[in-house]
Order: C-alpha cells, then structure tokens, then sequence
C-alpha cells in the first residue's frame, strides 16, 4: 500500500521577486540545475535565498538509479562554454557558496572529471571569493579522474553513498558499496584537509542496525559531513516509500552519527546533499 505522505515532510510554495530572479537567470543560462531535474523539494527554498545547486555534464544519465527522476537517455555531447555559463551565472546570482553536481557520464574515459576541473578552474576565475562544493559521481573508482578533480582546488568533495550495503542491487544496481566508501576514502589519503562529504536516504525499507553500520563506514572512509534525509518518491516508476521517519527519529540518526564521530552529521526529513551547504560549510570552517 503506498505510504500517505506526512505533514513533516510537505513544504509551502515560495514565490518571490527573488526566486523569479533566480529562474529566470538559470533560463537564460540555459543551464540545468538539480535542483529541478532531481524535484527537490527544497528548491524553492534555496531559491528564496539566492542559490542553486548547478548540474554540469548534461540532463540525461548513463545509469538508472531506482530512486532518481533524472532523465537516463542517451548522453548529450559535453557543452564546451558550460564552464564559463557556470561561473558566470554564479557571479551573476552574486553566490559566495556554489554547489556542482552532475549526471553520471560512464560513456566519457575520465567519468567528466575534465569538465569539473575546468568548471571549478573557470569558477576561481571570475568569483575568486567563492567557495566550491563539488558532488560527484564514483567516476567507475578511477583514481585518475579523481585526481583531476582534486588538482582543480574544490572546497568541499561530495559523494553520496546513498543507502545502505543491502539495498544497493534494489536501488543502485549500476553502482558499488564498497566502491563509493573507496572514493572516498582515497580523496581523504589524497588531500587530508579537505573536507569530505556523503549523504544517504531513509525509508527504503532499512533498518536502524544498518543505517549505524553504514554511519561507522562513513566514519571509517573519512567523511567529515553527512547528510541524511527522507526519500520521497518523485514518480510512480521510482522505488515505492516503505517508511516515513519521523523527526523524532532523525534526531535519533544524528545522535548515533556523533556516536560514530562523524563531526558534522545534518539529519531531518527534508535535508538532501546540498541543503544548506553553506552554512554546514561555514559551520565546519571555523
């Protein structure tokens, strides 16, 4: 029986001169946003306050993750002036704290790696004062294309892990356990200061024991931030939800994540990977 949705987990529409400003600059652009392809819903929000999570490498993904709305049709040729539309929307939107994120590109050799470099390198071009926050795909574990990426000077690298080792196969089947707490693991050895980042989702159907054992993994990988927010299902061919957390329980999550020592864990309903990043970012820089 699909699961009713509950009133924690619903947002209010926002609607101001701002996020007018900011759909229409991100129109223009021509650029793609999760913010949208993923139906966050939290878009409105960080609109509201003047930002928006961008997403680089096209709109269609190679892979096709069971709880993601993203388009996974055959891949776009790479934009080679979306560096530069990137940077530029960003300093147009007056941004301080950027987030890039993007599609899956398993056709490409280095993953996109090169297309991030260069979004970043574009980025500390003509808004030297912003900070970076990059969220990434496994790039198949390629340990060079991870290598590009860092050369490039992110901020904060982000990855999600996003559900625990049991459900992979159901949710993410083109996707490795083991290899995304890989990933991260070897960013940390490869940069020790900078910070590390994942996130994952609850209310597929797994079990407290589990999400403690995965917030132990994250720990063990060296992610310094994580998030932890509720699945919604965007459309009826996603994953059904199995369960609605309440935020009694998300605090319970929060507490176990400090338990493990994660030193910045952000656990509530409607949190996502790049809820708030900023802050989170400003919170962990201090």
């Amino acid at each position: 029986m699909k699961q009713r949705l509950p009133h924690w987990v619903k947002k209010d529409i926002i609607d101001t001169e701002k996020t007018r400003t900011v759909r229409k600059i991100l129109k223009n652009s021509g650029l793609n946003t999760v913010c949208d392809s993923a139906r966050c819903p939290n878009k409105c929000e960080c609109y509201a306050n003047n930002t928006a999570t961008f997403m680089i490498l096209g709109k269609n993904c190679t892979r096709s993750c069971r709880f993601c709305s993203v388009n996974s049709f055959a891949p776009e040729p790479l934009n080679p002036e979306e560096p530069h539309l990137v940077a530029a929307a960003i300093r147009e939107l007056a941004l301080d704290y950027a987030v890039i994120t993007s599609v899956t590109r398993d056709d490409l050799k280095d993953g996109g790696a090169g297309h991030f470099a260069q979004t970043i390198r574009r980025i500390r071009a003509l808004n030297p004062d912003t900070k970076i926050e990059i969220l990434t795909p496994d790039f198949q574990g390629n340990e060079k294309s991870i290598d590009t990426v860092l050369e490039a000077g992110p901020d904060v690298f982000n990855h999600n892990i996003e559900t625990v080792k049991r459900l992979y196969p159901i949710a993410r089947p083109q996707a490795g356990y083991e290899r995304s707490l890989e990933f991260l693991r070897y960013i940390k050895a490869q940069n020790h200061d900078i910070f590390t980042k994942s996130g994952f989702m609850v209310g597929l159907g797994e079990t407290f024991k589990e999400i403690k054992e995965l917030l132990v993994d994250l720990k063990n990988a060296g992610c310094d931030i994580v998030t932890v927010g509720q699945y919604i299902q965007p459309t009826k061919t996603n994953l059904e939800v199995k369960s609605y957390l309440t935020p009694e329980k998300f605090e319970s999550i929060k507490t176990e994540a400090l338990k493990a020592d994660i030193k910045y864990p952000v656990s509530a309903p409607l949190v996502r990977s790049s809820y708030k990043a900023r802050e989170i970012f400003a919170k962990s820089n201090v």
